[in-house]
Order: C-alpha cells, then structure tokens, then sequence
C-alpha cells in the first residue's frame, strides 16, 4: 500500500567565483551529523527549488535543499581543493565548485501532481546571495 512518487532530480553546481574562502555561517559545533550522507552538514537552508509554468511563469511546485556541506568538488585550472565534507573543515575556495548530483538524496522536486507540459526550474539562494548556482 505505498503511494508512488515522480520525482524530478537535478544537478546543482555551486562555484565560488570570488577572491576569498566561503565558509559555513554556523560555528563547528553546532554542524549536524547526517547518516544517510555519513558527513556533517555546516549550513541550513541553503537553496530553494521551484517549478514555475513556463508559459505563465506561475508557481507550479517547489523543493529545497535543507541542509547542506560545503566541500571543493572540483577547481578550475590554477586553483586547488581544500575543503572537504568528510574532514572538519568545510568551505568552498575560489576558483572551486561545489557539485551535488542529480542522486542525492532531498535534491529534488516532487512532481507527483504536476500536468505534462513545459516547466522552468528555478534555483536561488535562501538569505545569502552569495553565491552563482547551475542547475
């Protein structure tokens, strides 16, 4: 008797573009311990997912990505990695990128109830405004 869900999942590509380190807004201790993730997450509410009506623009569904660890995935040539989200320092370097793959867990939109048609998925940045984000 379980209810099917249709999820729609995506990549989210964070870089720090800037000349200095971005680190978490909560001090070390207060970090959160996230099992099925099996690191610790630095910062809360980090991005808000949302699914507007391409043709109206009107809202249709939303997600957000909860909690979040800030690690060096990549770097761009010339730049180095870090930071990483199974050390105890977390931070995105400039010049680097933070990827979350269409996989992970809470990445994604519930669709359950969305009609067939042509959507635009929407991502920004909940208080900080820090940050470019590619979805």
């Amino acid at each position: 008797d379980y209810e099917t869900r249709v999820l729609l999942r995506f990549t989210q590509r964070v870089k720090n573009q800037g000349t200095a380190d971005f680190l978490p807004s909560r001090p070390r201790y207060a970090w959160e311990w996230h099992s099925c993730h099996n690191h610790f997450h630095s910062m809360d509410e980090f991005s808000l997912y949302e699914l507007l009506d391409a043709q109206t623009q009107s809202h249709v569904a939303e997600g957000h990505k909860a909690s979040f660890c800030l690690e060096d995935t990549s770097c761009d040539p010339g730049y180095y990695r870090r930071y990483a989200c199974t050390s105890h320092t977390q931070g995105l370097s400039p010049g680097c990128y933070d990827t979350y793959n269409a996989d992970i867990d809470c990445q994604w939109i519930d669709i359950t109830d969305v009609s067939p048609g042509k959507y635009i998925l929407k991502v920004r940045m909940e208080k900080t405004h820090l940050l470019y984000i590619s979805a």
